[in-house]
């Protein structure tokens, strides 16, 4: 008798339930049961299991080439990458996926898989990880080790935001790049803004440079460092106060297969937004510098939190000071905007003005995208479900994303890869995402054009 207890169990049976019951166990008995020694060697002979399979899916659905556009960098250099690198099904063209249906492209399963969310380096496994020359310097310049012994960062350096970024204040906009190249850190934040910031501010920035204890890096047996570990600090992955694409999962959402792998999103311009956080549910950055020290940095859960050595920061003091430093951070200059944010013709390319009229008409950008700033500070859901079959993909089901929050747009060349979760490694990415997703139909060179103009804010 197939009965709805017998389907259940069914599935309970299925391999893939098993192995995500299994790895679920092996975690909890790594904490419990196993001693360090133990759990580190264990880890370390599945890591290089667990980065074949993220590499496996990362060159199944992208095209991860170094290959950068002529004569586009960011702020300090770097070279923006070009092209779309999203894989399409065989025998199929972005025209002819745009001319379908959600509902005839999910019938078919033709939606692409490097739009489908991106799991996590290791999904099960879960936590912050850390991009290679942030973990070189930070053990330069301080000598504390952000390496993990079971995983690594996963997508290619070309990819990401340049390193170290440069740090411009609203306050001080004359001063240009106030890193003067270098990665802030307690070693030279003091010699770097003793005469920029007030005292009050420069304490708020030595506690953004501070490590305090985590999930992962923490003095107890309950870590993922090798020897016992101060901790993250804010700029770890906020690095120099905009992100150098270290990644982690949500805390507030389970079971933990739909947990979002979360990019880190840069703090630059953080004085004219209204919502924080993943769920977009605290409203100042005072809120969320707060939670990030209560919450994220322990995946949500308190009791882990209270083990490992959380850091309750006092909000009248501390908390505020490092949220002034913060709504000081700015956007980079953008030389081809006027005061209202919009391109200046006698600055602007053909191109790029044709794309500004592609993103203020057919692209339908300017409805969340609103200048100068771009952005309206609301969530919006795109439900993206629409597309695809939900699905388990390395740990992580592709299923609905919910509400998402509308990021400025201002300085975005420099914020590679893109969506909240790094699903999209270009702008073209992001340009044929949202075709799709919102079904107007561009043509190719209004695709191009709007890239152009993207580049220019």
């Amino acid at each position: 008798m197939n009965s709805p207890v017998r389907r259940h169990r069914q599935r309970l049976a299925s391999p893939v339930v098993v192995a995500a019951l299994l790895g679920t166990v092996t975690l909890l008995l790594a904490a419990e049961g196993e001693d360090f020694p133990s759990l580190v060697k264990r880890l370390q002979r599945d890591k290089p299991q667990m980065a074949q399979r993220q590499q496996q899916l990362l060159a199944s659905r992208y095209d991860l080439a170094d290959r950068p556009a002529p004569g586009v960098t960011m702020s300090r250099g770097k070279p923006v990458q070009q092209g779309v690198r999203v894989r399409l099904p065989a025998g199929l063209t972005w025209d002819q996926l745009a001319a379908l249906s959600p509902e005839e492209i999910k019938r078919r399963k033709l939606w692409p898989s490097g739009f489908l969310p991106l799991p996590h380096p290791h999904h099960e496994a879960g936590g912050m990880v850390f991009t290679r020359p942030l973990i070189d310097e930070t053990r330069r310049q301080t000598g504390r080790d952000l390496t993990r012994f079971d995983l690594d960062f996963d997508l290619p350096q070309h990819l990401l935001p340049e390193f170290p970024p440069p740090i411009y204040l609203t306050t001080r906009p004359d001063l240009g790049d106030v890193s003067k190249g270098q990665l802030v850190t307690l070693d030279n934040f003091q010699a770097l803004f003793k005469d920029i910031l007030n005292p009050k501010q420069l304490e708020g920035l030595r506690l953004l440079v501070t490590p305090f204890p985590q999930q992962q890096f923490n003095a107890t047996d309950d870590r993922r460092s090798l020897r016992p570990h101060l901790g993250v600090a804010c700029l770890d992955c906020h690095a120099n106060g905009h992100t150098n694409a270290s990644t982690h999962t949500v805390g507030d959402i389970r079971p933990n297969e739909h947990r979002h792998r979360v990019d880190t999103p840069s703090l630059r311009g953080v004085n004219v937004q209204q919502l924080f956080g993943s769920q977009r549910a605290l409203k100042t950055v005072e809120d969320f510098t707060e939670f990030e020290q209560r919450a994220a940095y322990f995946d949500g859960d308190a009791t882990a939190a209270a083990r490992k050595g959380i850091n309750v920061l006092e909000r009248g003091s501390q908390v505020h000071f490092m949220g002034e430093v913060q709504a000081l951070l700015d956007f980079p200059p953008a030389p081809k905007l006027d005061l209202l944010g919009k391109l200046d013709p006698a600055k602007a390319s053909p191109a790029e003005l044709r794309g500004q009229q592609v993103f203020f008409g057919k692209g339908q950008c300017v409805a969340c995208h609103t200048p100068p700033h771009y952005t309206d500070n609301l969530m919006h859901n795109l439900r993206v479900e629409r597309f695809h079959d939900e699905t388990l993909v390395n740990g992580r089901k592709a299923s609905a994303d919910g509400p998402i929050k509308t990021f400025p747009l201002r300085g975005i060349k420099d914020s590679p890869p893109y969506l909240h979760d790094d699903r999209l490694m270009t702008l073209d990415d992001s340009v044929e995402f949202f075709n799709l997703v919102l079904g107007v139909k561009l043509t190719e060179e209004e695709k191009k054009d709007l890239v152009a103009f993207l580049q220019t804010l």
